[in-house]
This record gives structure tokens, C-alpha cells and sequence, in this order.
């Protein structure tokens, strides 16, 4: 006997669930934008500063999340063979939930949805996840310590830098020994950690220096642009571009951080730009506080417009 069309339903449902929950984030986006601040209002804030500039800003931060994508395919090349486009909208649909979720909540999606789509075990997607993380931090630090060198411009400042630069390649080097040393000095219960994070670092120094390598491009060049638009939009010189860039990307990491970044990713820019030296009264922090809320509806758009594409490059597998 033929099976009904209500008795199909379900598994349509399960077979298409990582669209239609795409689907359902962008509608929930626009119409929260939409509340928040009407579309209308948002076109206008960016039609002082030219159409062009602001396309060229979001093309620059979409190629960020092309980036990322091929960060996690070339981790686990086996399982995602083929598969990129998969992978991008799984990868964009996390970084959705982490926007849409406070206190990161939504990373415990990525070993879940990895699970999912490419059977992956969950200790190994966390692991790797985990030491993807680290080196997001290490870049985001390198990335944003480039306006100080810049403002500075002292040899000095310069070595500092390369020395924090070249940190990862040294502590890969000799992570074997700095293991071995963490497992006899963390107590029972931290060894467990210990042995995550090991399980998370890359195969060899060949699969180490791409990780690295497209973490660095990713996160300069994210930093970058949403400098460049500070800078642009508020006024400021480049150490404080470069801070309030910063300051936006690491307070969605906060255990502060609020749904969309509402109010707390404006703030983090806020406080970047001005522990950077920006004007921190009058008009200087009035323009600073219109450029930081202008930044942040670039990273949101940029999210929408960026997980949209990734149904269009999306494939099922066996396809």
C-alpha cells in the first residue's frame, strides 16, 4: 500500500529541517530589524556614506564567512568531501544562532548540526571547535593589535607584535610537550579537557598552517573592514578603529552579550574605539555611538544576506 501524503509529511519535515530552520532565522531577522529599526531607517543610515561603500564592506565581510567554511572543510576533508555548500549553510546557520543567542549559547549548535549532516561524533566536532575558538582569539588580538603598531609606529611595537604574531606556530611546535606538562599539573577532572583540546589541534604542520593561515586572513580582514566603516562613519583615527572593532567582536563573547547583540555589540564598540583614544564626549562620542550602531546593522545584514546565499550553494548529499 502506497503511503499518504499526510503520512510523508514528517519526514519531508526531517529531511529539509536545516532549510526551513534557515528559512525561519532570516524571517526572524528581518522582522526584528524591521521592529527595532524599520528597514527604511536602515537604508538611510548607510545612503550618507555612498551604496558602493557599503557594498564593497559587506562583500568584504562575505568573503569572511566563505573563509570559515573552508577552515572546517579542510578539518575534516573526509567527511565533507564534496559537500561545501552543505557546509556553508551549516556554518551559517550557526553563526545566526550565536548572533540570535546570549551567552553563547548557540555554539553547542555546530557539534549538533555537524552530527546531523555529516555523522560526525560530538567530542570531536567540540574539540575542534574549541581550538578553532583559540585561534579565533589569537587572531582577533593580532588583527586589532595592528591599530596601535600602526598609531605608534616604534620598531619596538612592531617586534612585540610579530612575537604574539608567531605565538601559535611556536606553542604547535612544542604542543606535545606543553600536554604532557598540562596533564600532570591540571587535577583528574581537568585532564579530560586537556586530552579534548589535543584531539581538537590539526592532524600535521601542513593542516596547522592552513587553519592558521585562513584564521589570520579571516579575522585581519574582518577586523579591517569594520575599521575602515568606523572610521568612515564616526570620524576616528585608526587606533580607535581599530579598538572599537575589537571591542564590537569580543563583547559577543561575553557572557553579557545579549540576543543579537542588541545595545551590548554597539557598546563594545563604544568602549574599544575610546580605551583606543577616541573622544569620549560631545559630538566625537555622539558620531562614534551613530558609527558603532551603523557597524553593528552590517554585521547583522551581512549574516542575513550571507545565510541567504548559502540555500542557493547548498546541495544534498548524494547529489
Amino acid at each position: 500500500m502506497k503511503n499518504s501524503p499526510v503520512a510523508s509529511r514528517p519526514s519531508w519535515i526531517i529531511r529539509n529541517a536545516m532549510t526551513l530552520l534557515t528559512v525561519a532565522i532570516i524571517l526572524a531577522y528581518a522582522g526584528f530589524i524591521q521592529w527595532v529599526w524599520g528597514w527604511q531607517t536602515v537604508a538611510s543610515l548607510w545612503s550618507g556614506a555612498g551604496w558602493g561603500t557599503g557594498l564593497v564592506a559587506l562583500g568584504a565581510l562575505l568573503v569572511t564567512y566563505v573563509l570559515r567554511t573552508w577552515r572546517i572543510y579542510d578539518y575534516f576533508p573526509t567527511e565533507t568531501a564534496g559537500h561545501f555548500g552543505s557546509l556553508l549553510r551549516l556554518v551559517q546557520v550557526h553563526n545566526l544562532l550565536n548572533i540570535m543567542l546570549p551567552f553563547r549559547t548557540g555554539e553547542a549548535s555546530f557539534p549538533l548540526l555537524m552530527r546531523r549532516e555529516f555523522a560526525l561524533p560530538l567530542a570531536r566536532t567540540t574539540s575542534a571547535l574549541l581550538v578553532m575558538r583559540l585561534f579565533d582569539l589569537h587572531a582577533l588580538l593580532a588583527a586589532a593589535g595592528v591599530g596601535l603598531v600602526l598609531q605608534h609606529g616604534a620598531p619596538w611595537a612592531w617586534a612585540l607584535w610579530a612575537l604574539f604574531l608567531l605565538a601559535p606556530v611556536v606553542a604547535f611546535a612544542l604542543r606535545n610537550r606543553v600536554f604532557d606538562i598540562a596533564a600532570r599539573l591540571v587535577p583528574a577532572k581537568g585532564r579530560k579537557l586537556v586530552a579534548e583540546v589535543r584531539s581538537g589541534l590539526p592532524a600535521s604542520g601542513a593542516a596547522f598552517a592552513r587553519a592558521w593561515g585562513a584564521t589570520l586572513v579571516n579575522w585581519f580582514t574582518k577586523i579591517a573592514v569594520l575599521a575602515w566603516v568606523l572610521g568612515l562613519l564616526g570620524g576616528t583615527t585608526i587606533a580607535p578603529s581599530f579598538g572599537g572593532a575589537l571591542g564590537g567582536e569580543l563583547s559577543s563573547v561575553l557572557p553579557v552579550h545579549a540576543p543579537a547583540g542588541v545595545g551590548t555589540y554597539p557598546a563594545g564598540i563604544t568602549a574599544g574605539a575610546i580605551a583606543f583614544g577616541a573622544g569620549a564626549t560631545g559630538s566625537p562620542l555622539e558620531a562614534l555611538g551613530q558609527a558603532a550602531v551603523n557597524t553593528h546593522l552590517l554585521v547583522i545584514v551581512s549574516s542575513l544576506v550571507g545565510t541567504a546565499l548559502s540555500l542557493f550553494a547548498a546541495r544534498r548529499k548524494g547529489n
